[in-house]
């Protein structure tokens, strides 16, 4: 499972002309998160068709990378992000991305896009091993 994370200008529109884009091609988008910061922003997408989503990126010349993700079931508890983003530095892995994808009872799933997937599950252990259903 990968994630695309989209370079967006800070404007209006800028969401709206990308989330368009793809629903005009029957991409549906089963994640997201963004974030801006004075003229940019970026926005990460996890999409059902990774390769009509790559077509209409492409199409549209925008500036993007992908990302591959690792899925980790959190407790809904003060310090449980912390705890596992400890254990991903801990072993060097750099999170690229985060998107939450579910909750279920008192967990939350969370996709971490990340630059080493094999340690990322590793250094998740058992939380990795939980969160691995598909979004």
């Amino acid at each position: 499972m990968r994630a695309f994370i989209v370079k967006l200008e800070n404007h209006p529109g800028s969401l709206a002309d990308v989330a368009e884009a793809l629903g005009e091609k029957g991409i549906n988008i089963v994640g997201v998160s963004g974030s801006t910061w004075d003229g940019s922003g970026a926005l990460s997408l996890i999409m059902a068709d990774e390769e009509g989503a790559r077509g209409v990126l492409e199409e549209r010349d925008a500036d993007y990378r992908e990302v591959e993700l690792v899925s980790a079931a959190l407790e809904d508890r003060p310090g449980s992000l912390g705890a596992a983003a400890r254990r991903l530095a801990d072993r060097d892995v750099n999170i690229e991305t985060l998107i939450p994808t579910g909750m279920q009872g008192g967990r939350i799933t969370v996709a971490f896009g990340v630059d080493d997937v094999a340690a990322a599950r590793e250094a998740l252990g058992e939380l990795a091993a939980m969160g691995s259903q598909p979004v």
